[in-house]
C-alpha cells in the first residue's frame, strides 16, 4: 500500500496485492516466508513505478516467528498459529509459571498458540537448539529488507515474554522457564529507524538508495487503532478482519484477577499505550464457509449471503465463536451445526441461515467483549470505532450496533496500512500527536453510521439472546 500524507491529505492507493496460503508440510502447517517476500520485493517494486518512496514499514500479525541459526540462515519456514502442535504445551510452561504468575507478569490473554505456548513445544528440538535469534514474522521482513536485527514493541509484547509494567522483556520469566535471553532481540518503539534497503533489494525494487525502513507498529491491530477516526476518549474499538480485537485504549495495564479470569489481554499500542482488549474468532468463520461452500460448487458471493442471512430467522441458532473446534481450517458449516446441535439448539440448514447465526454470534461477542472491558477498566464507553474489513459488512456493523446500545462508527476498512504509513509520516515530521492523527484519518477517510435500533421489542430480543450465551454453552 502507498500512501500520500500531507496537510489534510491522507491518500492510500493500492500498490501490489500477493497471496498469503499456509503449506502443509508433514510436520505441520507451516507460513511459506519465502514467498511472502517475494512479494514484498514485488510491491516495493510496483510502489517504485508508481512515484517512488521515502520510507517503508512493515507489520503482519502476531506471535508467529522465524528462528535464526548463527549465520543468520532461517531454519526453516515459521509455523502457522494454527498448527496444533501447541496442544498441551500451556501445561508444560503452567509447571513452571503459573496462569496468575504468567498474567502478572505479561497480562496477555491465554491463547494457545502465544509465542511462549509455542517454543514450550519446540524445547528439545534441533531446530531450537540450532537457534540464536528469534525474529517475529514482521521483523524477519525487516531483517531481510536491511539486514538489522531487532523487535518492534507492540509485537513483542504479544509474546508471553514481554513485561507489561516495563515495556521490557521479561527477565524473570526467561529465567523461571529457561530460555535464553540472547534468544530475543532488542526491542524497538514505533517511529524509531530500522536500517535501510540493502543494496540488492534498492536493485531489484529500484528504489533510491538510502530509502528507510522506519519501525511502526508492526502488530496489525496496533497499526489499526492508530488509525481510529476517534474525535474524543470515550470509544472502544473493533479491528474487525479474520480476528474481531475488542477492547480499549488506556494509559496503564488493567492486570487484576478479575481481568485474568475474563481472558482480557493488555498489549502495547504506540506512546505507551495500552490495547486492553479481547481476541475473538471473527469473520474467520465466515470466510471459512464460504472456502467450503465454494469447494462444493456454491455461490459463495458476498452481497447474495448477506441478503439471504438478512432474510433468516432471527436468533434461530447461535455459537460461541471462540470454541476450540473453530479455530482450524476446514468444513466451518459443518462444525457450526454440530456445534448447535450440541448445545442444544436447531441446526443452521442452509447458508443463508449459517450466515446469520456467525454475524449474530459475532455481533454477540462484540457486546459481551466491549461491556466487561468497560467494567474491568472503570471506563465509560459512548460509541464503538469498527475499523478493517469487517466495516464493509453492514449487517455486523448495524447489528453490533444493536446488540451494544451504542453508535458505530464503520471504517476506515484499510485502517492497518493507514496506521503503518501515519506513524512513517509521524516519524518524518508530517503529522503531529496522536490525537491529531487521528482527526486526519477522520477528516479524510469514508466513515458509515449506524445508530441503535431502540424500540423495545428489538432491544429485548438482544438482550434475550445474549442470556442464551451468558455463560455461553462452553462456559467461557
Amino acid at each position: 500500500m502507498l500512501g500520500r500524507v500531507g496537510s489534510g491529505r491522507l491518500d492510500l492507493t493500492e500498490a501490489h496485492r500477493f497471496p498469503n496460503t499456509p503449506v502443509r508440510l508433514p510436520d505441520g502447517l507451516r507460513w511459506d516466508a519465502l514467498a511472502l517476500f517475494q512479494g514484498v520485493l514485488d510491491g516495493l517494486r510496483a510502489a517504485a513505478r508508481a512515484g517512488g518512496v521515502d520510507s517503508v514499514g512493515v507489520d503482519t500479525w502476531a506471535v508467529d516467528y522465524g528462528l535464526l541459526d548463527a549465520d543468520g540462515a532461517l531454519l526453516g519456514n515459521p509455523y502457522h498459529y494454527r498448527d496444533p502442535r501447541t496442544d498441551g504445551a500451556a501445561e508444560a510452561v503452567g509447571k513452571r509459571v503459573d496462569a496468575a504468575d504468567l498474567y502478572r507478569i505479561t497480562g496477555l490473554q491465554h491463547l494457545p498458540f502465544n509465542t511462549v505456548f509455542q517454543l514450550a513445544s519446540a524445547a528439545g528440538s534441533a531446530q531450537l537448539s540450532a537457534a540464536r535469534r528469534l525474529l517475529l514474522m514482521p521483523d524477519l521482513m525487516v531483517h531481510w529488507l536491511t539486514g538489522t536485527v531487532g523487535a518492534e514493541e507492540t509485537n513483542a509484547s504479544t509474546t508471553g515474554l514481554f513485561d507489561a509494567r516495563s515495556g521490557t522483556w521479561s527477565e524473570e520469566l526467561l529465567g523461571r522457564l529457561g530460555m535464553d535471553p540472547g534468544l530475543l532481540p532488542p526491542l524497538r518503539a514505533p517511529g524509531d529507524p530500522a536500517g535501510e534497503l540493502l543494496p540488492h533489494v534498492i536493485e531489484f525494487t529500484g528504489l533510491a538508495a538510502g530509502t528507510p525502513v522506519t519501525t511502526v507498529a508492526s502488530h496489525d491491530t496496533a497499526s489499526a487503532v492508530v488509525a481510529v477516526p476517534a474525535t474524543a476518549p470515550d470509544f472502544a474499538y473493533l479491528s474487525c478482519g479474520t480476528w474481531s480485537l475488542a477492547g480499549l485504549e488506556l494509559d496503564s495495564p488493567v492486570l487484576t484477577e478479575e481481568s485474568r479470569a475474563a481472558n482480557f489481554t493488555n498489549e502495547r499500542g504506540v506512546d505507551g499505550t495500552v490495547r486492553f482488549l479481547r481476541n475473538i474468532m471473527g469473520l474467520w468463520l465466515l470466510e471459512e464457509c464460504r472456502r467450503t461452500w465454494a469447494g462444493q460448487g456454491l455461490s459463495v458471493e458476498l452481497p447474495e449471503l448477506l441478503a439471504r442471512a438478512a432474510r433468516a430467522e432471527p436468533f434461530a441458532a447461535l455459537v460461541d465463536p471462540d470454541a476450540p473446534e473453530f479455530l482450524a481450517p476446514g468444513d466451518m458449516p459443518e462444525r457450526i451445526r454440530t456445534h448447535c446441535r450440541g448445545t442444544g439448539q436447531r441446526a443452521p440448514a442452509d447458508p443463508g441461515a449459517v450466515v446469520r447465526c456467525v454475524l449474530e454470534s459475532l455481533a454477540l461477542a462484540h457486546r459481551r467483549t466491549l461491556r466487561r472491558a468497560a467494567e474491568l477498566a472503570g471506563r465509560d464507553v459512548a460509541r464503538v470505532h469498527l475499523v478493517g474489513g469487517g466495516a464493509r459488512n453492514e449487517l455486523l456493523c448495524q447489528w453490533t450496533a444493536d446488540a451494544t446500545g451504542l453508535p458505530v462508527v464503520a471504517g476506515p476498512v484499510e485502517a492497518t496500512a493507514l496506521g503503518n504509513v501515519l506513524t512513517q509520516a509521524r516519524a518524518a515530521g508530517l503529522v503531529g500527536d496522536l490525537p491529531s492523527t487521528r482527526r486526519l484519518v477522520a477528516g479524510t477517510q469514508p466513515l458509515r453510521h449506524y445508530a441503535p435500533r431502540t424500540d423495545p421489542v428489538g432491544r429485548a430480543a438482544w438482550d434475550a439472546a445474549a442470556a442464551r450465551l451468558e455463560p455461553s454453552p462452553r462456559g467461557r
